[in-house]
C-alpha cells in the first residue's frame, strides 16, 4: 500500500492557486523529489503533507490514515504524523554540542540515558561525525552541520523525512558529497524521503521518482530516467537535462505508414516512430527534441556543420554547432576539443528522438532519425 497518498489537493492563497488538484502516491521507502522552477508549488506541497500548511481542498493519507480531509474536517497536527523535517537552514542550537543537539528530542521524549547515548552514537557513526560529538556548531563546516541536522531529524525514528532544499547553502563540492551521503542514508534507513529542489541534477541523481510541477500543475511523475527519455511535454524536456535538449522547429508529412518526413530551412530528415499509431498531416507544425549526447560528430555523418563554440571540461566537451544558421548543442565525451569555425560532419544515430506537437507542446512520439 502507498505510504503517502494525495487526492485532489489544492492550495489557494487568495485568488492565486499554488497547487492545483494534485493527485500522487508515494510508496513506502521511496525517495521522491518535488521538482520545478521557483513558485511552482513544490514547497507548499511538502508543507501540506507535513501538516505545516493547510490545503484548501482534498485529502492526504499517511499509512492509510487520513491526516487531512477538507470534506471530513480532519487536520491532524504535524507532531502526530510521525514525520521529520530538515530545513534549508540547519537550525542547530548554537549553545549545545553535537551530542546535545542530536539527543535533545530524545530527552524530551523521556528516553533512558543509556538508550539515548546508544541511539545518538549510532546516528553519528552512520553519518561519520562521531569524532565531533563534543564540538559546537560554530566549530563545524557546513557539510558537518548538515550531517548533524540530519542525525537530529532521524533520532526519533520518523517513518518519513521531509527535506526542503537542504543542500542549497553548500558549495559545489560539498553538495556532491552530501548527495552521495543522502542516497546512502536513504538505503540504510529504509525511510521514505520527500525532497524539494529546483536543481534538476539533484533530482535526477537522488530520486526513485520525480514529481515535476509547473505553476501548481503536475507535469510528470515517473522515475528520473523515464522523465529524461520520455518527457510528457516540451516543458519537461526543456527543464530536465544539462546541457538542455535541442528543440528544432520542423514541418511534418507522413510519407508512408511508418515514416514521417521532417523539414525546415536547414534539415530534411526521415523520422521513424517507435509506434505506428500516429498520423501526421502534411505541413503539421512539430518540435523535434534532440538530446545533446544523441548528436554524433563523425566522418560518416551526412550533415555538415561548423564549430560555433566549445566548452571543454576534461571529462567532456560541450560543442555548439552551426548548421547553416541553425544552432544546436552536442556533447563529445573525453578530452577532445575543436577549433572554432572548423567544419565537421554529424549524424543522428541514437534510437530515441522525441517529437512534440508545436501547438499543444505534448509528446506525440519517440523514434529514430535518418
Amino acid at each position: 500500500m502507498p505510504q503517502i497518498r494525495l487526492n485532489n489537493i489544492t492550495k489557494r492563497f487568495g485568488k492565486a492557486i499554488a497547487v492545483d488538484d494534485l493527485t500522487i502516491e508515494i510508496g513506502d521507502g521511496e525517495f521522491v523529489t518535488l521538482l520545478g522552477p521557483s513558485g511552482c508549488g513544490k514547497t507548499t506541497t511538502l508543507r501540506m503533507i507535513a501538516g505545516l500548511e493547510t490545503p484548501t481542498d482534498g485529502d492526504i493519507y499517511i499509512d492509510d490514515v487520513c491526516v487531512f480531509s477538507s470534506e471530513k474536517g480532519i487536520d491532524i497536527s504535524p507532531d502526530k504524523r510521525n514525520v521529520g523535517f530538515l530545513f534549508q537552514n540547519y537550525a542547530l542550537w548554537p549553545h549545545m554540542t553535537v551530542y546535545k543537539n542530536v539527543s535533545f528530542g530524545l530527552e524530551n521524549m523521556k528516553w533512558d540515558k543509556n538508550r539515548i547515548k546508544e541511539r545518538v552514537f549510532e546516528l553519528l557513526a552512520m553519518l561519520r561525525i562521531e569524532e565531533y560529538s563534543e564540538r559546537y556548531p560554530s566549530e563545524l563546516s557546513g557539510g558537518q552541520q548538515q550531517r548533524v541536522a540530519i542525525a537530529r531529524t532521524l533520532s526519533t525514528g520518523p517513518k518519513i523525512l521531509f527535506m526542503d532544499e537542504p543542500l542549497s547553502n553548500l558549495d559545489a563540492k560539498l553538495r556532491m558529497e552530501m548527495r552521495t551521503e543522502l542516497k546512502r542514508l536513504h538505503l540504510e534507513t529504509g525511510s521514505t524521503f520527500v525532497y524539494v529542489t529546483h536543481d534538476q541534477l539533484e533530482a535526477m541523481t537522488l530520486s526513485t521518482k520525480i514529481c515535476l510541477l509547473k505553476e501548481g500543475l503536475l507535469q510528470q511523475y515517473e522515475p528520473p530516467l523515464d522523465i529524461y527519455r520520455y518527457p510528457a511535454n516540451y516543458f519537461v524536456a526543456d527543464f530536465v537535462g544539462s546541457p538542455n535538449i535541442n528543440i528544432i522547429e520542423m514541418e511534418g508529412e507522413q510519407i508512408n505508414l511508418d515514416e514521417i518526413k521532417l523539414t525546415n530551412n536547414q534539415l530534411s530528415l526521415l523520422y521513424t516512430p517507435n509506434s505506428s499509431s500516429i498520423t501526421i498531416p502534411k505541413g503539421k507544425k512539430l518540435l523535434l527534441g534532440v538530446r545533446p549526447e544523441d548528436i554524433e560528430i563523425c566522418d560518416e555523418g551526412t550533415i555538415e556543420a561548423a564549430i560555433y563554440s566549445t566548452l571543454p571540461s576534461g571529462m567532456e566537451t560541450i560543442v555548439k554547432l552551426d548548421i547553416a544558421g541553425l544552432l544546436v548543442t552536442c556533447v563529445v565525451f573525453g578530452g577532445v576539443d575543436f577549433p572554432i569555425g572548423s567544419r565537421v560532419k554529424i549524424a543522428f544515430n541514437a534510437k530515441n528522438y522525441v517529437l512534440f506537437d508545436r501547438e499543444s507542446e505534448r509528446n506525440i512520439a519517440s523514434g529514430t532519425l535518418s
